[in-house]
């Protein structure tokens, strides 16, 4: 009965993103409902993606479009060639996104911290020129590409085709974020990050971890050992400092339904694992990691705190970090973190350039200058008000 009306609310929501699409852009626009792109040629197109992106894989994206908090009822626009799908840019009005009334689509965020969009390695410049043509004949003087890999093939072919028609991307803001070479070998990767003195501190933590009982490192893969393990998950982030600030996933119903089914539907295609670090029968730590291609993307970690001094996110990690090194279908894995985090960055010492990128899609177009001027104002007031906040809590503590 539960799937039964979930379909039923991922139909409505794509009446509902048709009726808006109309009304915004036009019967003829190709901005369409991103629930109106067929789920097969959109798996087709993830497969061939020159770039990978787990969190715009279709049973990742589409959950978060039924039903995630604030992120439902996307738009996109599609590249093709004949009946094949080859580039896929999920979107919404900048509007929506930064509640700022200028011409321009913003990529959709799709929950986790990276935006790349989808274009097939065949044909990725070709698919990048018509997503191109299709934000300008949507009406929209710019594209404003959040969470970019900057380096990646994907910036690559949208830099070759704004090329042909005279125009620049223009980074808005950039950050360096962790990320692991998974093809060296682990217990060297760690000692060189960490150094001796360290590990061994965290070998000494894990005996004393083990005083509760035997730790073990599980992965669940199966859709029915993910459900389960997500369970768990949900309860440790709840049980810490997000549960205490309200930002669990599971204290908010639309959020709880997007990740469950989220993670069943990429578990059905061996693109989702929850991993696990017990002491006996307690969970003590747990992380969501989706897989795409060659790449994982460690989505979220959950601790039970009462085990603080015993460092298990750390612990978890280090577990995480072997299995992926162990793994010859993952090259690489992006933190998916911010770019200080105080955890991951000591342990996943490779760094990749990740930033908004501004896309005019008219030479000399006044209008983008204008989207691009809002941008930066929004940007320096956000960080004006990031070092207040700061300020506030130093004088607090003090």
């Amino acid at each position: 009965m539960a799937e039964i009306a979930d379909r039923a609310l991922v139909r409505r929501a794509s009446i509902k993103d048709a009726t808006d699409a109309r009304a915004l852009f036009g019967a003829t626009s190709p901005l369409v409902p991103l629930t109106s792109i067929a789920a097969d040629q959109w798996r087709q197109l993830s497969e061939a993606a020159c770039e990978p992106n787990g969190y715009y894989l279709p049973g990742w994206q589409l959950a978060v479009n039924a039903f995630a908090c604030g992120r439902t009822d996307a738009s996109a626009i599609a590249a093709w060639n004949g009946d094949r799908l080859i580039g896929l840019m999920p979107l919404v009005s900048m509007w929506r996104a930064y509640k700022i009334p200028l011409p321009a689509l913003v990529s959709a965020h799709p929950y986790g911290t990276l935006c790349t969009p989808l274009l097939d390695r065949t044909m990725a410049t070709e698919a990048a020129t018509q997503l191109l043509q299709s934000g300008r004949d949507a009406g929209a003087h710019a594209l404003v590409l959040r969470d970019m890999s900057l380096d990646g093939a994907v910036m690559k072919s949208f830099a070759e085709a704004l090329k042909r028609d005279g125009i620049e991307p223009r980074v808005l803001q950039s950050v360096s974020r962790a990320c692991l070479d998974a093809t060296r070998d682990a217990d060297e990767l760690l000692h060189e990050a960490l150094g001796a003195k360290k590990l061994k501190e965290l070998r000494r933590q894990r005996h004393r971890l083990a005083a509760n009982g035997e730790v073990r490192f599980d992965v669940a893969r199966s859709p029915e050992e993910v459900a389960a393990a997500l369970e768990i998950f949900l309860a440790l982030e709840a049980s810490g400092w997000k549960g205490a600030r309200r930002t669990a996933l599971i204290q908010n119903n639309g959020d709880a339904r997007f990740i469950r089914h989220a993670t069943s539907a990429l578990a059905a295609s061996g693109q989702c694992e929850i991993v696990t670090l017990r002491a006996g029968d307690t969970p003590v730590a747990a992380g969501i990691v989706l897989r795409h291609q060659d790449r994982a993307f460690f989505f979220k970690i959950g601790i039970d705190e009462r085990f603080a001094k015993f460092s298990p996110g750390v612990q978890l990690t280090l577990d995480l970090t072997r299995h992926l090194c162990a793994d010859p279908a993952i090259a690489s894995a992006d933190s998916t973190a911010s770019p200080d985090h105080p955890m991951i960055n000591p342990i996943w010492r490779g760094r990749f350039a990740i930033g908004d990128v501004l896309i005019p899609l008219r030479a000399g177009d006044p209008v983008a200058s204008l989207v691009h001027a809002a941008m930066m104002l929004r940007h320096t007031a956000r960080a004006q008000a990031r070092r207040a906040i700061q300020l506030i809590r130093k004088l607090k503590s003090k």
